[in-house]
């Protein structure tokens, strides 16, 4: 496995929120973390991330336990977020947020770069010098991804990847993260559009007040329709 939390425990101050989740991304995996709002699902990335500390349980990330460690160190070890909210800097180009997180650590013979940015995103490529507060949230939601793209992950994590957006750029951003996918980039993903996840994901995750409550294949929670609404109040 590329990723692995066990056990995962995290709480803002007296609030606990995860409660012993677990979750598994394998090489090559897009992997799914889904739960109803308000479920841990956030907190799990932000704890992923270094972003809030883990009260208890690990993570190993290609082998090393990460727990704990701060940001920028797991950043560095090969991880790229898109965050809720996209968090662009919006006084800064296309281009200066893409150049800005440039990176190849770990040495890929063909890396993310601008113009390969801009194959992905045409939309990008035309507004390369455009600020990227005057940017649509659909186009900001394509340079959040870019960004994480350009420091050229092993894995790539994206919470809420198509919350908010208008129908015909979701499915431009599916369509990109079925492409990245097709070539071999191991994805957790949050969101919640079912539909297009069913199609893409190879195993989902189910939460429940901090809590993994179902894990399985696709074919699994197609068979399973009591489990969408259950836990994602969906029909399956």
């Amino acid at each position: 496995m590329i990723l692995s939390i066990a056990g995962l425990v995290a709480a803002y101050g007296h609030s606990q929120v995860l409660f012993g989740l677990d979750l598994e991304v394998g090489e090559g995996e897009l992997v799914t973390l889904l739960g109803r709002n308000g479920m841990g699902k956030t907190t799990t990335i932000r704890t992923l991330m270094g972003l809030l500390p883990a009260r208890g349980g690990r993570i190993v990330f290609r082998g090393q336990d990460i727990t704990g460690r701060a940001p920028e160190r797991v950043a560095r070890l090969g991880i790229g977020l898109v965050p809720e909210g996209r968090q662009v800097f919006p006084t800064l180009t296309v281009r200066e947020n893409l150049v800005a997180t440039a990176a190849n650590r770990a040495g890929h013979a063909a890396p993310w770069t601008v113009e390969r940015i801009g194959e992905l995103f045409p939309r990008l490529a035309e507004r390369g010098n455009q600020m990227a507060g005057t940017l649509s949230g659909g186009e900001q939601q394509m340079l959040a991804i870019g960004r994480a793209l350009m420091t050229n992950p092993t894995l790539l994590v994206l919470d809420e990847a198509t919350e908010g957006l208008a129908p015909l750029i979701r499915t431009e951003i599916w369509a990109c993260i079925a492409r990245l996918k097709a070539g071999g980039q191991s994805i957790l993903i949050v969101d919640k559009n079912l539909a297009a996840l069913r199609r893409l994901a190879d195993r989902h995750f189910l939460i429940e007040k901090g809590r993994t409550v179902w894990s399985g294949d696709g074919p699994a929670l197609d068979a399973s329709p009591e489990v969408a609404r259950r836990y994602l109040g969906l029909e399956g």
